[in-house]
C-alpha cells in the first residue's frame, strides 16, 4: 500500500478496479496465502471506503488481516471488525530500528506486554539481525511462559477484540 511501489501495490489515486486487478495478481503469485497484511501503507489504511472494500472482498475471498498500524490514522482493524473479517493489529514493531539491541528491547517489550493483556502481536522484517534475536529469544519463551502461536490461533485467542492500545472494550477507535 502507498507508499510502496511495485505491480501489487494500492495507491489512492487508482481506480478499485486496477486495485483488485493487483490484489488478484498477489495471489497468484502467492497461491497459499491465508491473509494480508499492510507492510506500509498509511495513506491507503486512512482512507474508509478503500478499507471497507478490500475487507469485503478478504472477507468474500476467506484471507484474514494483520494491520501493521504504520499510522494512527489507520481504518483497517476497525472495517475488519465491523464486517466479522478475522483480523490482527500489532502491538509491537521489532525493527524500526534494526540494532539487535533494539530488537531485544522491542522483543521483551512484547514479552511484557503478552503478560500484562495475554497476548501481543510482534512484526518485523527478515533482517539478518531480527532473525537472529529471534533465534536467540523463541526457545526461551516457554520458560517465561510465553507461548509462541501462529497467527491464525492469535486470532481465535483474541477473537477479533481491540487491546486496550488500539480501542476500547474491545473495538477499534
Amino acid at each position: 500500500m502507498d507508499p510502496a511501489e511495485g505491480p501489487f501495490s494500492w495507491h489512492p489515486e487508482q481506480p478499485a478496479a486496477e486495485r483488485f486487478e493487483r490484489l488478484d495478481a498477489a495471489l497468484r503469485a502467492v497461491p497459499h496465502a491465508r491473509g494480508l497484511n499492510n507492510h506500509m501503507g498509511s495513506r491507503m489504511t486512512a482512507d474508509v471506503p478503500v478499507m471497507a472494500g478490500l475487507m469485503n472482498e478478504l472477507q468474500r475471498r476467506h484471507l484474514f488481516f494483520l494491520d501493521s498500524r504504520t499510522s494512527a490514522s489507520t481504518h483497517a482493524a476497525a472495517e475488519a471488525q465491523r464486517i466479522g473479517l478475522a483480523s490482527l493489529s500489532r502491538d509491537v514493531f521489532l525493527d524500526d530500528d534494526p540494532s539487535p539491541e533494539a530488537i531485544a528491547r522491542q522483543f521483551e517489550r512484547a514479552v511484557e506486554l503478552a503478560r500484562r493483556q495475554g497476548s501481543a502481536v510482534m512484526i518485523g522484517h527478515p533482517y539478518p539481525s531480527t532473525l537472529a534475536v529471534l533465534e536467540r529469544k523463541l526457545p526461551r519463551l516457554a520458560a517465561q511462559g510465553i507461548e509462541w502461536i501462529e497467527i491464525r490461533q492469535m486470532i481465535a485467542v483474541r477473537g477479533n477484540r481491540a487491546m486496550a492500545a488500539h480501542g476500547k472494550n474491545g473495538y477499534y477507535r
